[in-house]
């Protein structure tokens, strides 16, 4: 059985969700200890009953509103108001989460989808938000900045035709096309790093159940998108030679637990396309398995830019696919032991 959901400690501020501070790492140790005692909170070694929350890119980056990819959803405030949510849902049911798995989207300047990696015929870089189609390619409006791949350590992946190939295997996987994003999430930056109310949450967990957070870095490859935390988008150049290889490691370690709960942004692009590849990976072992994974639906939000682009309406049939296939769409304000699989409901 279940614990019954945790009141939300004294420190939590919903006021400051959206902003970027210091998390006071000793006084948080101190008070989750306190917490944990007043609470009888059990270390996590001791969950019969396992649950890891899987949160997706929750970064400044993604999350706070002067950064570089806010993702505001139609409503404008989706990843705050997301974010909010989601940190109630970790106190609430600090007791009952054994393990928190953070990932981190880390990038540098030179990597595909930046500006700096493509030129045109007169040398531009393509604006922010441009979108890379196999037709641009085959006209030659686009390609690969022959000054990256003198600086790029895996230069030798960067065939001729490897833009080309790289488009059409997006093409074929029935992938977004490749999208010029600004520069973000880069590594050593401040939008690189967790949310500061979110980061408090995870670190309150780790002092309060003795669970070390299993933080998952994704998008460090220069030469491919990432969106998903399991594989890369493209994994080979088109020679063949792989440029990319799964993390075979850490869907075994998802699918160990007994219930896998999944929160971040963006809900359009690495929440979904993580849960699509998850989704496969399961299928290719027992597809009951996927009645193991809740989706925070209300912790998540899809990419949208006011008059450019708007990706809601793919991302909700995308989980209507996941929902059609075992995986549950829930709110982060429902009581576990309510949700269909949990201990109580099998009882």
């Amino acid at each position: 059985m279940l614990h019954n959901p945790l009141s939300i400690p004294p420190h939590y501020d919903s006021e400051i969700v959206g902003k970027v501070w210091r998390v006071p790492y000793q006084q948080r140790a101190e008070e989750a200890r306190r917490w944990a005692e007043q609470h009888a909170v059990k270390p996590a070694s001791r969950d019969r009953f396992t649950i890891c929350l899987l949160l997706v890119d929750v970064q400044n980056t993604f999350c706070i509103p002067e950064f570089e990819l806010f993702v505001g959803g139609r409503s404008g405030t989706g990843a705050v108001d997301d974010n909010r949510r989601l940190c109630e849902f970790i106190y609430r049911n600090l007791n009952a989460i054994t393990q928190i798995s953070p990932t981190m989207d880390t990038h540098q300047a030179m990597q595909i989808f930046h500006p700096i990696f493509l030129v045109d015929r007169e040398g531009n870089h393509p604006e922010p938000l441009s979108l890379i189609t196999t037709d641009d390619v085959r006209r030659g409006v686009w390609k690969i900045n022959p000054e990256v791949v003198q600086n790029l350590k895996t230069a030798h992946s960067l065939d001729p035709e490897f833009l080309r190939h790289y488009t059409e295997t997006l093409d074929r996987g029935g992938k977004y096309s490749l999208t010029v994003w600004p520069y973000h999430a880069m590594l050593g930056g401040i939008g690189h790093a967790l949310v500061s109310a979110v980061e408090q949450a995870v670190f309150f967990h780790t002092i309060a159940r003795y669970a070390e957070p299993d933080f998952q870095i994704k998008g460090d490859n220069p030469v491919t998108e990432n969106y998903s935390v399991v594989k890369p988008e493209v994994m080979d150049n088109s020679n063949g030679i792989p440029v990319a290889e799964k993390n075979v490691a850490l869907v075994e370690k998802l699918m160990s637990y007994d219930a896998l709960f999944v929160a971040g942004q963006a809900k359009s692009h690495c929440v979904a396309w993580t849960l699509d590849d998850l989704l496969g990976e399961i299928r290719e072992v027992d597809h009951r398995l996927a009645e193991k994974v809740y989706i925070l639906e209300d912790c998540m939000s899809p990419v949208v830019v006011p008059d450019v682009i708007d990706y809601t309406e793919p991302a909700d049939a995308a989980f209507r696919k996941f929902s059609a296939a075992g995986m549950h769409l829930v709110r982060s304000t429902e009581p576990l032991d309510a949700l269909p699989g949990m201990p109580s409901a099998r009882a």
